[in-house]
């Protein structure tokens, strides 16, 4: 692997390992997701050192760029792959894919898997694909640029990380998921922009699938862009959604928003690439791509993880439970 502190750990040494691992896992993971979770919890120490202790790192004093990519990981021949979904909803029977089971694996070692009730109607593994006429805040858009965002940073219960696991490339290998981390682009605000974002709880609106059957209920939450440690502070941030009021707050965020752009970084996945992506000192985006519609469009697989930093756990949940949606009213944990 990599040395210690790179954000991108070749684990294509390890695919041996892996496989057996993953071939020891629940055949159908969503006949039973808790099963099959607590199966993967089991397995986890067995999984090479050196990976665990990047996560255990990782979990413990994040990365100054935000993201851990695992490359070289198992997947199958792209001709062994069923054909990217477009729209229809993941079969309960469908077989683990290699890239799903590497999800459980790392998941289990960085925290719990979570559903958010609203959200594919509460499903935990997420199919990521081109979907014909998606809105251009979906995942599931491909030729519109999906703006940075701090994943659900307008949810009391955001999760600590956004895990994607490639299983398939687009053909032109043009998307990219962009990280910008905080600990970055902190340096680049001026202490006026500092003090117009930190603790500052703006206005927020949300995604589609968290307004219920209100068309467009306003900015129902609150978020603060810096918050937590002055000197290492923490990140809610959305392009689209964040709505503040004052012209002081505007200037500040479009400092930050200049800021995160400087500091950019692009990540291309291949199949057997997973990214980790650190929910609370990044925001993320994609870039556009051209679908084919003929099977072999771009395909991931997507998992949140919760951990017990930010008060994102209060004790007793399991991996797999689904949270209902709770708007951010009161400002965020500093846990």
């Amino acid at each position: 692997m990599n040395e210690p502190n790179a954000p991108v750990l070749d684990c294509s040494a390890h695919q041996d390992v892996l496989r057996e691992l993953a071939r020891e896992l629940p055949r159908i993971p969503r006949a039973d997701l808790p099963a099959f979770f607590t199966a993967a919890e089991q397995l986890t120490d067995r999984l090479p050192a050196k990976l665990t202790a990047r996560l255990g790192e990782l979990n413990e004093k994040g990365h100054q760029r935000g993201f851990l990519l695992l490359r070289g990981l198992p997947v199958e021949d792209d001709a062994d792959l069923p054909a990217t979904p477009t729209s229809s909803a993941v079969p309960e029977d469908r077989p683990l894919l290699a890239m799903e089971a590497m999800l459980a694996l790392v998941g289990r070692v960085l925290g719990l898997h979570t559903g958010y009730a609203e959200l594919r109607a509460g499903s935990v593994y997420h199919d990521v694909y081109p979907a014909p006429g998606a809105h251009d805040l979906s995942s599931e858009s491909s030729e519109t640029l999906l703006d940075f965002h701090t994943e659900m940073a307008y949810h009391a219960l955001q999760p600590n990380y956004v895990m994607l696991a490639c299983s398939r490339a687009d053909h032109e290998r043009r998307a990219a998921t962009l990280v910008a981390s905080v600990r970055n682009a902190l340096p680049l605000l001026s202490d006026e922009a500092k003090a117009g974002l930190y603790e500052v709880k703006m206005p927020c609106c949300v995604d589609l699938a968290f307004r219920g059957s209100v068309e467009d209920p306003g900015a129902i939450a609150n978020v603060a862009p810096l918050y937590g440690d002055e000197n290492d502070p923490l990140l809610g941030y959305d392009r689209e959604l964040l709505a503040p009021v004052e012209p002081a707050h505007h200037e500040a965020l479009a400092a930050l928003s200049k800021a995160l752009d400087e500091v950019t970084e692009a990540v291309h996945l291949e199949p057997g690439d997973l990214l980790i992506v650190d929910n609370f000192r990044t925001t993320h985006a994609r870039t556009p791509f051209t679908p084919r519609w003929d099977g072999k469009d771009r395909w991931l697989h997507r998992n949140y993880i919760r951990t017990d930093r930010y008060g994102q756990l209060s004790g007793g949940e399991h991996a797999g439970d689904v949270v209902a949606f709770n708007p951010r009213r009161q400002g965020l944990c500093r846990k």
